[in-house]
């Protein structure tokens, strides 16, 4: 029972991990084409990926020559969290 519990959990974050890489992905190819700001797609995506920028530009200058590279260092964060929890899951099996 705890097997299938912990199982689920993992299945939800990884499903989630998944989800928001491709919601940085889209909101960085959205910000190329400057977008309607008023549009209620581009404002869900700046709210969704707003605080992890900041995050991270809060510790690491992101700017370098004119790119913002907050969202590559967040996918790359994304990608090691998705392949940690799944060695530590299968670990766990």
């Amino acid at each position: 029972m705890i097997d299938a519990l912990l199982s689920s959990v993992f299945t939800v974050i990884l499903g989630i991990i998944f989800l928001y890489k491709w919601v940085i992905i889209i909101s960085a190819i959205l910000s190329w084409v400057r977008p309607d700001p008023y549009n209620p797609i581009v404002q869900m995506l700046h709210r969704l990926t707003e605080p992890a920028y900041a995050l991270i530009r809060k510790y690491i200058p992101t700017v370098f020559g004119g790119m913002d590279l907050a969202p590559i260092i967040v996918i790359f964060i994304l990608i090691f969290l998705e392949t940690f929890l799944g060695k530590l899951f299968m670990g766990m099996m």
